[in-house]
């Protein structure tokens, strides 16, 4: 996983409560267990029309939105169902951040497990970050996640609190796999020191 320390991006405003997990990657492209190429169906009913051309007014269909890696919405992003496909989408589609005020817990928890950082933020200040990315690419934010700020174009430092595990995890890039491969050795010792007939096996 990516290590996720400071970035610094073009943000796109989506200014709608309860975008679900079905508005961020609809049930029918489910059928896969890769990562990889999700990041085209992103938003689909929202970016493109039945016949598959895309819808103009869409803010990632126009640049310099199509380019960037924050999102900043309204309330309970990522509510619905729990598939984990959602921040493989974002992922997928260069989404290395998102700001709202709150969000689904289980979309929550994946984001972080996936190298997407979670910033809940309140309304009124997600709204003031919306009207910065209206500026497209003259309008850059930072987020540093060592210092735990998402800085505003005019210098404005505005503090934001990540649970100090996940904050740790993001900033060295370990998922769940990634945790369990730092106990290697140890692993490995257990294992030797089985009986024969129980080495490969679970309990």
């Amino acid at each position: 996983m990516t290590p996720f320390t400071t970035l610094t991006a073009i943000a796109a405003p989506l200014p709608e409560a309860n975008v679900d997990t079905d508005k961020i990657i609809p049930s029918r492209f489910l059928k896969t267990t890769q990562r990889s190429g999700l990041g085209r169906y992103a938003f689909d009913a929202m970016r493109y029309h039945p016949d598959g051309s895309e819808r103009p007014d869409f803010v990632l269909n126009r640049a310099p939105y199509r380019a960037a890696e924050i999102l900043i919405a309204h309330e309970n992003f990522g509510c619905g169902s729990s598939r984990e496909h959602a921040p493989w989408a974002l992922l997928d589609f260069g989404i290395r951040c998102v700001i709202a005020p709150s969000f689904a817990d289980i979309f929550h928890n994946n984001c972080f497990k996936n190298g997407i950082l979670p910033i809940r933020l309140p309304r009124e200040i997600c709204d003031r970050l919306m009207q910065d990315a209206s500026a497209g690419a003259n309008s850059r934010l930072v987020v540093d996640l060592e210092r735990q700020i998402v800085v505003r174009p005019d210098g404005e430092e505005i503090a934001f609190e990540v649970d100090a595990l996940r904050r740790r995890l993001l900033l060295e890039g370990l998922d769940d796999i990634g945790q369990t491969l730092r106990h290697a050795e140890a692993i490995d010792r257990f294992e030797a020191g089985r009986p024969a007939w129980m080495q490969g096996t679970t309990l």
